[in-house]
């Protein structure tokens, strides 16, 4: 693949999708793209840039595209931390303010759904302490077929035992076969998944109490971050709080967030009126 080539795809990937990619990732252009390129009659990764440079692609090949390059690593209760967070802390603090009775949640970039399983099953663990109130998560991710694997909630041995502790395992799965576990219908009927691409506007999703938007800003470059960053403050409500990724920050890139106090990669809006464990 030639610098020009790369040029090519990179800029196409970054209007799409945000992604931004230095010239060393050139060898994740060509692993990941060289299927597509077969799929389409296409013998070389420079020869499906000549295509897409002198035709006009099909919308199933772009998002074909897209989606191979969007990375999608997960499991569950992934990096912990931020979990126990929330349990022990940001709930306590949310339930109160929650004048709705229902805590909104936000799961971003939710891959093959872990993440918003794990949430679920947090607040599923607290639910005796939540005097009543209730749930609901919206779970986005840019990939349709990342989607429809978390919306069956169908996971194999090696995925349930990546992070899930054993007796949640039990709890909230029925096991399938010798090799594969279901999400019970009880912990599904709280999300929705819905394909979203984060460099569109946050207005259509509403407003939102909980946004975990985690090791997603890593792959953007500067200006991207600062805009997807704006747009998730807005879409927090008064006492909302965003999670990032732990190698993500807020400093530097949004005025209208606030990191909580002894809470790496935890955010609240500048003006935020939550008190959490007296901070």
């Amino acid at each position: 693949m030639t610098p020009m080539e790369f040029e090519f795809l990179a800029t196409l990937l970054k209007k799409r999708s945000g992604l931004s990619l230095s010239r060393d990732k050139d060898y994740l252009l060509e692993s990941r793209l060289k299927s597509v390129a077969r799929k389409y009659g296409h013998e070389s990764l420079s020869a499906l840039v000549r295509a897409l440079q002198t035709s006009a692609p099909t919308e199933d090949m772009m998002k074909e595209i897209t989606e191979a390059m969007t990375t999608n690593e997960s499991m569950f209760f992934r990096d912990n931390k931020p979990f126990v967070s929330l349990r022990q802390k940001i709930i306590p603090a949310l339930v109160p303010s929650v004048s709705t009775g229902t805590i909104s949640i936000w799961s971003a970039a939710c891959s093959h759904g872990q993440e918003p399983y794990s949430i679920a099953m947090t607040l599923e663990e607290e639910k005796a302490r939540m005097g009543g109130c209730g749930y609901k998560i919206l779970a986005t991710d840019l990939d349709t077929q990342v989607l429809k694997k978390a919306g069956e909630g169908l996971y194999t041995q090696f995925e349930v035992q990546r992070g899930l502790p054993i007796q949640m395992l039990l709890k909230y799965f029925s096991q399938r076969d010798s090799n594969t576990w279901h999400i019970n219908d009880s912990l599904k009927k709280n999300i929705q998944f819905r394909q979203y691409n984060l460099l569109d506007s946050f207005s259509p999703l509403g407003k939102f109490d909980l946004i975990m938007c985690r090791n997603v800003l890593i792959y953007f470059d500067e200006a991207t971050k600062r805009s997807v960053l704006a747009r998730l403050a807005e879409a927090l409500t008064p006492h909302g709080v965003l999670f990032l990724g732990s190698a993500e920050t807020v400093i530097g890139m949004c005025d209208a967030l606030k990191p909580l106090p002894g809470e790496p990669g935890i955010y609240l809006h500048r003006d935020s009126t939550l008190t959490v464990g007296g901070v």
